[in-house]
């Protein structure tokens, strides 16, 4: 047998074991897939190991090393040291091994940069730019107003249903990472704009493969993420504004904007289907700059002569 095939043999067990023991999602066997075939690729080539317990603490420092200087980003770094973490965690406890390389493995820190944000006056050059009676220009100005209404993801977006949006009570229903279900008021703005849609805008969309779907291609079929991250970019460009617009700006914008308003973390938190409030507590970040600049720009004491 090769070398390479005695250490992808329990690779794949571990992928089951991820799947049908600790039901994780389909995009994180997959991530961890990859890690861990990547690792015994680099092990077989660079002669380190033939075997998983020929690995030491060095062989993963010098793979990670490698990935660092091939200038990988530090979030991908980190997700091949937590692969390698809980995979040899997981041979030590089926004692298919007798020593943790990784036992005292620190996972790369991950520089956190500010989410980039839209201004109101921002999101409203933009809704401007999605304006018309078209059935196109109605769905665009709808997705618009939603994302921005209720900071959905673009994949949230995309697989949102008719039979989990309730118009009179101004709430929707979609589903989120880990296929977690959330329930997320509507605006007022938003929900005039997605009546105006399904009114007189999707009819037109709809043909003959047509699902439940809200928002519909010209084809009358699933919008796709990619297709809503063109749309939003189309659509920044045509308002005339400088940045990169894409769909998770809107969701930035969402949250950072409540989070001005005075709303509370845990509530925006719900809001937005993280898992955990540290992820939601970058959004108070973003709120800090905005106090800091009200502050230069209002307090007698903070601007300079």
């Amino acid at each position: 047998m090769e070398p390479s095939h005695t250490l992808n043999a329990l690779i794949d067990p571990f992928i089951l074991h991820l799947a049908t023991e600790r039901g994780l999602s389909d995009n994180y066997q997959l991530s961890t897939r990859a890690s861990l075939e990547l690792f015994a690729q680099w092990a077989t080539e660079n002669k380190r190991a033939t075997t998983w317990s020929d690995v030491t603490p060095e062989h993963i420092g010098e793979f990670l090393g490698w990935r660092k200087k091939a200038g990988i980003a530090a979030a991908t770094i980190k997700l091949h040291a937590v692969a390698l973490r809980i995979f040899f965690r997981h041979l030590l406890q089926r004692g298919q091994l007798t020593k943790d390389p990784t036992e005292f493995l620190g996972v790369p820190k991950i520089e956190r940069y500010l989410p980039e944000t839209l201004s109101a006056p921002e999101v409203e050059k933009l809704l401007s730019a999605a304006a018309g009676k078209s059935p196109l220009e109605l769905r665009d100005r709808a997705i618009v107003e939603l994302l921005y209404a209720s900071g959905l993801r673009a994949s949230e977006l995309c697989g949102a249903r008719l039979e989990n949006l309730d118009l009179e009570k101004s709430f929707i229903r979609v589903v989120g990472k880990g296929n977690k279900q959330r329930l997320i008021p509507v605006g007022t703005q938003a929900r005039e704009a997605l009546e105006r849609y399904l009114q007189l805008g999707r009819p037109e969309l709809v043909g003959k493969r047509t699902g439940g779907e809200i928002f519909l291609s010209v084809r009358g079929r699933k919008l796709t993420n990619q297709r809503i991250w063109q749309l939003m970019n189309a659509l920044g460009k045509r308002a005339g504004l400088e940045k990169a617009i894409h769909p998770h700006m809107l969701r930035h914008s969402f949250a950072t904007h409540l989070l001005e308003g005075g709303a509370d973390l845990r509530i925006i938190q719900e809001m937005l289907g993280h898992a955990d409030i540290s992820t939601t507590q970058i959004y108070t970040h973003v709120d800090s700059r905005h106090l800091h600049k009200a502050h230069r720009q209002f307090h007698p004491r903070a601007r300079t002569s």
